[in-house]
């Protein structure tokens, strides 16, 4: 009975040597593409720039991958874009490219089989193809109208064979491609926010104030004559933390607090004769329903406090908005 092969040996320091030279090796890789972009990526993204219909990524294996990153980095940036795979394309998902798309095809050495089979087709259309390879005399960069010279000196596998230099390479220029784009077209953080509504920043900058705002009932108000007794009940009751001060028109006049209370309770005086006009603050801090909820998590971060009131343009009470109910909606 043959024995089980012994697990090889780890050697901790030739371990940590490889993973620094990988670091190395890649990261020379993304440099050398600084001084090899030039009037071809320009002429690329003016090209995208006329497509009147989606960039049209393709690429096999490992640059397949890649490319379905920067097809998802280009939609979510202001480009229409959408990954294709070269095998399906062969088998009729070649129907998915209109004469209005544009094709960005990747591969380290243009000469993949599955891709070079589908150029032709593609030129007949007449769709323009961008090329994003490694050698810029391949069969792939024959038939490109554009093409982006994303070559590596060698990979960080130390058999020269595994895609990995090339692929953070390419990965690299599809992010400069995205972002250069993203600068051309004025893509803003609003419109990144709308194709991200599920996110942190789309919560942010789509969120407002309206939206998770106390109003009605829910609201604490009292009239400038409210005893103490009559306010603390009121808060309470609605469990902001504060209530507002209203005049007899339903104007915001003021804003008592439980951390005002509890300076008045320290200070050891009678308090049952103070009504709401003798313990509240005066212009109370205020926004408005349509502002984004992030400014209300400003305003109380700047005035260290921890709720606003909402008013409307003639300064009528509309609403009540406590740091509590932002960190609900994850606005904080």
């Amino acid at each position: 009975m043959s024995s089980a092969p012994l697990p090889p040996v780890v050697d901790a320091d030739a371990i940590l040597v490889r993973a620094r030279a990988t670091f190395d090796i890649e990261s020379d890789a993304v440099l050398g593409l600084k001084s090899r972009v030039g009037p071809s990526f320009v002429d690329a993204v003016r090209k995208i720039l006329d497509v009147r219909g989606r960039v049209v990524v393709m690429g096999m294996g490992k640059s397949g991958h890649v490319g379905r990153k920067i097809a998802a980095t280009l939609a979510s940036t202001g480009t229409p874009a959408m990954f294709v795979h070269p095998a399906e394309a062969s088998h009729g998902d070649l129907g998915m490219i209109k004469p209005v798309d544009l094709v960005l095809a990747i591969s380290n050495s243009g000469e993949v089989d599955e891709l070079t089979v589908i150029l032709p087709v593609v030129k007949r259309q007449g769709v323009p193809l961008i090329a994003m390879t490694g050698r810029t005399d391949s069969t792939l960069a024959r038939h490109a109208d554009i093409v982006i010279d994303a070559g590596v000196a060698k990979e960080a596998c130390p058999l020269n064979l595994a895609p990995t230099a090339s692929t953070t390479a390419q990965m690299a220029m599809g992010d400069a491609l995205a972002v250069a784009l993203l600068d051309a077209r004025g893509f803003g953080s609003e419109d990144f926010a709308r194709s991200h509504p599920g996110g942190a920043l789309g919560r942010k900058l789509l969120t407002h104030v309206s939206d998770v705002m106390r109003s009605g009932d829910e609201v604490p108000r009292v009239a400038p004559t409210a005893t103490l007794s009559e306010l603390m009940r009121e808060m309470s009751s609605k469990g902001l933390g504060a209530t507002a001060v209203v005049d007899a028109q339903g104007r915001a006049i003021g804003i008592f607090t439980d951390g005002d209370l509890r300076r008045q309770v320290e200070t050891g005086g009678d308090l049952r004769g103070l009504t709401a006009a003798d313990v509240m603050h005066p212009g109370p801090r205020t926004l408005r329903a349509e502002a984004l909820a992030v400014e209300a998590a400003e305003l109380m971060e700047e005035h260290r406090i921890t709720s606003v009131l909402i008013v409307d343009p003639e300064g009528l009470l509309i609403g009540a908005l406590s740091i509590n109910d932002l960190m609900r909606a994850k606005v904080i």
